[in-house]
């Protein structure tokens, strides 16, 4: 690929850590507060976010240029949210094999053909949680699908992938995840990146 732009390297010094102790545990996340030496060399308190799972999302395509969704109320902003087939999986795990699990349980779906397009950093000014998206192409029944967990009331919609796309454009799907793969699948399929007959059905 070439020597990386300049304006890409890294300045100045990074921030480096002192005591630390833990303020909040549980088995998906650990709240840490810091002392800190800043950038600029200022002393600081940070609090960070520990997550213990890779988060994984995945934007299933089907042969006519569909893709599925998935409805559901979210806690934090207690919100109705439309999302791509997300959820996370062990930081030891390989993130694809969480990512076919997460495909099956949320649609009943699986693909023969996996390709990551996205690695993303959610939230880096207080979390440590690291993304990976994958493209999943090649759709079919899945054999066993485990299901949705017992806190889970998830609707499933299949839709045009430009309707998809639309919506996150218009503001009307917020989730960072899908709105990243939404625009990364759109250009690869406007740069030659995905088969042709697929990426025209797509984009209509």
């Amino acid at each position: 690929m070439g020597e990386k732009p300049r304006w890409l390297r890294p300045h100045g010094s990074p921030w480096r850590r002192g005591a630390s102790r833990t303020i909040y545990e549980n088995p998906w996340i650990g709240v840490t507060e810091y002392a800190v030496t800043a950038p600029t060399g200022a002393p600081a308190t940070y609090g960070l976010v520990r997550f213990k799972n890779f988060a994984v999302a995945v934007l299933p395509l089907h042969d006519n240029g569909d893709t599925v969704l998935v409805g559901q109320h979210r806690f934090p902003l207690a919100e109705y949210s439309w999302e791509i087939p997300e959820g996370g999986g062990p930081l030891d795990a390989d993130p694809l094999e969480s990512a076919r699990r997460e495909l099956a349980e949320e649609t009943g779906l699986q693909a023969a053909d996996w390709r990551e397009v996205l690695r993303a950093q959610l939230s880096n000014s207080v979390s440590d949680e690291r993304a990976f998206g994958y493209l999943a192409l090649g759709l079919s029944e899945a054999a066993n699908p485990a299901g949705h967990d017992d806190t889970e009331d998830i609707r499933v919609e299949r839709v045009p992938f430009r309707e998809a796309l639309a919506a996150a454009l218009a503001g009307d799907i917020e989730d960072i995840l899908t709105v990243a793969m939404l625009l990364k699948a759109s250009h690869m399929a406007r740069e030659g990146l995905l088969p042709p007959d697929l990426a025209k059905a797509m984009m209509g």
